[in-house]
């Protein structure tokens, strides 16, 4: 998916889609229930977070970069459990917070490919 994107960035950058395809009913339709689908993830990244400057940061790499995000923090979670750990304890609040560095980095990560993008 990175690749993906990342290429995809570098032949057309975002805010240059031709207005055709942003008024087009289905790119509208598609975008609304990606985005639902986001914010519906992020209400359980709300309860499983503690702090406010997290759930924020998870909020804004979420936005940003949908899918990719929402992966990192499920793996986040997952390579952190132990081997013999009930599945119930990766859905549930508990000791198993992500580190806030994780979105501060993907944010970066994205900001830099932008430029780059943005270079070419």
């Amino acid at each position: 998916m990175l690749v993906t994107t990342t290429w995809a960035g570098w032949q057309v950058p975002l805010w240059e889609i031709p207005g055709e395809v942003g008024r087009h009913p289905w790119f509208i339709a598609t975008l609304v229930d990606a985005y639902w689908g986001f914010l519906t993830f992020y209400l359980w990244v709300v309860y499983r977070e503690t702090t406010w400057s997290s759930r924020l940061l998870w909020l804004i790499t979420i936005l940003a970069l949908g899918n990719i995000a929402m992966a990192i923090y499920v793996l986040a979670i997952v390579l952190r459990l132990p081997s013999n750990a009930a599945s119930e304890r990766i859905l549930l609040r508990g000791e198993l917070q992500v580190s806030r560095w994780i979105p501060a980095g993907l944010m970066g990560a994205l900001l830099a490919i932008s430029g780059l993008a943005a270079l070419s």
